[in-house]
């Protein structure tokens, strides 16, 4: 079976290649993909955790340091797919760890690395299923757990469809935590025993809570030029299509609100001098947040800062004022609230946030956040918001209750882990 599998994946490189070479997502890294690492490299069994891209690293942060206190005499190694990922992946790792990219699923790629990396188990960050790769660690009897694992409606289907071949490959995994009991359902509905299986909730609330108090909100508002009466609003994770919709909003906003400013930050910051053209067609003047130094010129007029740079988000969210999370107005699944409600900002989200519904449903059930199922519902709710900010504010101590009422996801993960591996 597995022989067809890397026929199957042959086949499909061969026809994603140019794909591949025409998003430019050939890097320095990729030759790990292909399973080349360095040849001094000496381990000693260590925990091997993947996270693919940023949102699964974020989310690890404290399974990393969780993992650290029960096994401390073990390095760490971190395996993502994205380079985004792994550049924020950078700041998890310390002396003596290894930081790589998950090797391509060649039978071939894959057993030549796990021999190499020699881990003492593999944990993998929400669900992603590679067939060589769990199949050749279950042959070396390496435990293998899902952690923060979920089954998004898409990859049921797709699951659902190749169910018998699926399966099998399902059954070596060591055990799988989930973050609902919908999640276990479906994997129990895919051939998954019960007992392999433990909700253990989602790992995401697990926020670092003191992490805002260590930020100099003033530097920032004051790198973006802000007066003390300035607005920010704070346009995370967005996508294409995404950004004519929040700029046509902001400039039907500034009619009645002309101190509010806006800070997009791309999902993929590549983009940004696309929507830097997108502002300029809509008259508006970008100014790229790697660019800015010193005092606000005076030729400045209705700016649209853009985020060129990774690892700064959670930093614009904390001196933000209202925060409208991207992927949602499309069809993307939306992205993590959980990082700005915990800083107790008020959050607007789209329609589209099913890789996040048990998060989004359970802010909008606690009148924890609003949605907005379209442009002129986002400049609606935006108004709400700024035209009665002590609602806004009890709206926003709503979603930061609700984080500290659904900790502590990332210990009994641990448990898990320990149960299977001493």
């Amino acid at each position: 079976m597995f022989i067809i599998y890397d026929l199957i994946f042959f086949i499909f490189s061969l026809i994603y290649l140019p794909l591949y070479l025409f998003r430019g997502k050939f890097h320095q890294g990729f030759t790990r993909r292909l399973g080349s690492l360095p040849l001094d490299l000496d381990l000693d069994r260590p925990v091997w955790i993947h996270a693919v891209s940023v949102g699964e690293v974020v989310a690890i942060k404290g399974l990393v340091t969780e993992l650290r206190k029960i096994y401390p005499q073990k390095k760490i190694v971190i395996s993502t797919v994205t380079a985004t990922g792994n550049k924020i992946a950078q700041g998890l790792i310390k002396r003596g760890d290894f930081l790589t990219y998950l090797p391509l699923d060649f039978s071939f790629i894959v057993s030549k690395v796990i021999k190499k990396i020699d881990p003492c188990m593999f944990i993998i960050a929400e669900t992603e299923i590679w067939p060589n790769l769990i199949n050749c660690l279950y042959r070396q009897k390496i435990p293998v757990i899902t952690v923060n694992g979920r089954i998004s409606d898409n990859s049921y289907g797709g699951y659902s469809a190749v169910k018998l071949f699926i399966r099998p490959i399902l059954r070596k995994v060591s055990r799988f935590c989930v973050q609902s009991e919908v999640d276990a359902l479906r994997l129990q509905n895919l051939g998954v025993a019960e007992q392999n299986i433990q909700v253990t909730g989602n790992v995401k609330f697990d926020l670092n809570l003191e992490a805002a108090a260590r930020i100099d909100g003033a530097a920032y508002r004051q790198k973006l030029w802000l007066s003390q009466d300035d607005k920010l609003l704070v346009c995370g994770s967005t996508h294409p299509k995404e950004e004519e919709s929040i700029l046509k909003a902001y400039a039907e906003l500034l009619i009645v609100f002309p101190e509010l400013k806006l800070l997009i930050a791309p999902r993929h910051p590549q983009r940004s001098k696309e929507i830097a053209d997108l502002a300029i067609g809509k008259g508006f003047m970008p100014i790229f947040i790697s660019s800015i130094s010193g005092t606000c010129p005076t030729c400045i007029n209705k700016a649209v800062f853009i985020l060129d740079v990774i690892g700064e988000l959670f930093n614009y969210y904390s001196v933000a004022d209202i925060v409208f999370m991207g992927g949602s107005l499309v069809k993307k699944g939306g992205h993590n609230i959980l990082e700005p409600a915990s800083l107790k900002k008020p959050v607007i989200f789209g329609p589209y946030m099913f890789n996040f519904r048990d998060i989004s449903e359970l802010f909008l059930e606690n009148k924890a956040a609003f949605m907005a199922h379209d442009c002129q519902e986002l400049v609606a709710k935006i108004k709400e918001v700024l035209g009665d900010l002590p609602a806004a504010k009890e709206m926003a101590e709503r979603g930061y209750g609700l984080i500290i009422a659904n900790k502590g996801a990332t210990l009994k993960n641990i448990q898990v882990i320990r149960q299977l591996n001493g």
